[in-house]
């Protein structure tokens, strides 16, 4: 659009201004001046170079999910919106506000993981081993601009109708640093692929993206179950053309939810806030208004996994005013034959992995 055109150039100085902001401290890793630590287990950084969107929940669950059934794999995140300070280890009895959304719902469903928070990568990781001697691969959820933190495999993802290479830096665009970071990357999954990727797309994406020697890319995209009730997780409610959906979400980006619920339901309508807001007595007002009005006899409310953490704070609303709230699971699915060569890729890091 034309007027985004015009918006990006105004806020092209704040652009430029975080960009030198971000290229000294780049720089200074470069010389030493700041030190990165590495830890003497293998540590797998999932991330990406822009704001939120990009998949890393469903791909860090996508690793927990795998090498979870060979090795003892641990979570740090940095628990963003929560309430609490310094390292907590994470229970599934916590709230979101203690601990984050992300993070629950890792615990949620992984218990058996260990799973905690902190600020620091650098004194987090030492303390999550502390408290799980057994642990043999440390995942790092969102931590690709953490350079304090040198891990063993850095994994970033970027998303195939908005990858990094057409983007801008914030508060321009939703670059978090400069493109050229990328660099950094050991694997490069393109995430939110249509299901019918063609080759064509495939190598159009590669020439785009120009990869180093060095990395792998791979491709994925999401796979959605049947909803579930959010309070009564084994009361499901398929999707039908017969059904009338109401979103409401706060995460980064919808658009690849919007499009598969598009497919799946009669009319779908939303009501959408920024990424990891707390949904307010307000918000759930407006919500209730919103699905009255909707006229018909099949009609639900769908909500994301992730917004789900945070709605359970609100329970006494929904159990009062009887709304029928279903949470979407998804999944990451690789495409193609890409699963075979992603595995290899992690395998070998992990086999080869010297102290």
């Amino acid at each position: 659009m034309p007027e985004d055109i015009v918006i990006r150039v105004l806020l092209l100085p704040l652009a430029l201004l975080y960009g030198l902001g971000i290229g000294l401290r780049d720089l200074l890793y470069r010389i030493g001046a700041l030190r990165s630590v590495r830890f003497d287990l293998p540590v797998i950084s999932v991330g990406n170079l822009s704001i939120g969107g990009a998949g890393k929940s469903p791909h860090i669950e996508y690793l927990l999910r795998w090498m979870g059934q060979y090795v003892e794999v641990a979570v740090l995140s940095r628990g963003y919106g929560r309430k609490t300070t310094g390292y907590y280890a994470v229970n599934s009895f916590d709230t979101a506000e203690q601990v984050g959304d992300e993070p629950l719902q890792f615990k949620r469903k992984f218990p058996e993981a260990a799973i905690s928070v902190s600020e620091s990568r650098v004194l987090g990781v030492p303390e999550l081993v502390k408290n799980n001697p057994g642990s043999q691969c440390v995942l790092l959820d969102d931590a690709f601009q953490h350079l304090a933190v040198t891990p063993g495999l850095n994994i970033m993802l970027t998303e195939f109708n908005r990858p990094f290479t057409r983007d801008w830096l914030i508060p321009s665009g939703r670059l978090r640093e400069w493109r050229y970071g990328y660099r950094r990357a050991d694997i490069i999954v393109i995430s939110k692929c249509p299901a019918d990727l063609s080759l064509r797309q495939r190598r159009d994406m590669l020439l785009e993206i120009d990869p180093y020697h060095h990395q792998q890319v791979f491709f994925s995209r999401y796979e959605y179950g049947e909803p579930y009730q959010l309070f009564q997780s084994e009361t499901l409610r398929p999707l039908d053309l017969q059904t009338d959906v109401l979103l409401l979400s706060a995460i980064a980006n919808t658009d690849y939810l919007l499009t598969y619920l598009a497919g799946q339901a009669r009319s779908v309508q939303t009501l959408e806030f920024t990424d990891h807001h707390y949904f307010k007595e307000d918000d759930l007002f407006d919500l209730k208004k919103r699905f009255d009005r909707i006229e018909s006899r099949e009609k639900i409310i769908i909500t994301t996994e992730k917004d789900a953490a945070r709605l359970e704070l609100r329970l006494d609303f929904f159990l009062e005013n009887k709304l029928p709230v279903y949470v979407l699971p998804v999944e990451v699915v690789f495409c193609d034959d890409d699963e075979a060569g992603f595995q290899k890729a992690v395998r070998e890091f992990m086999m080869n992995f010297k102290v």
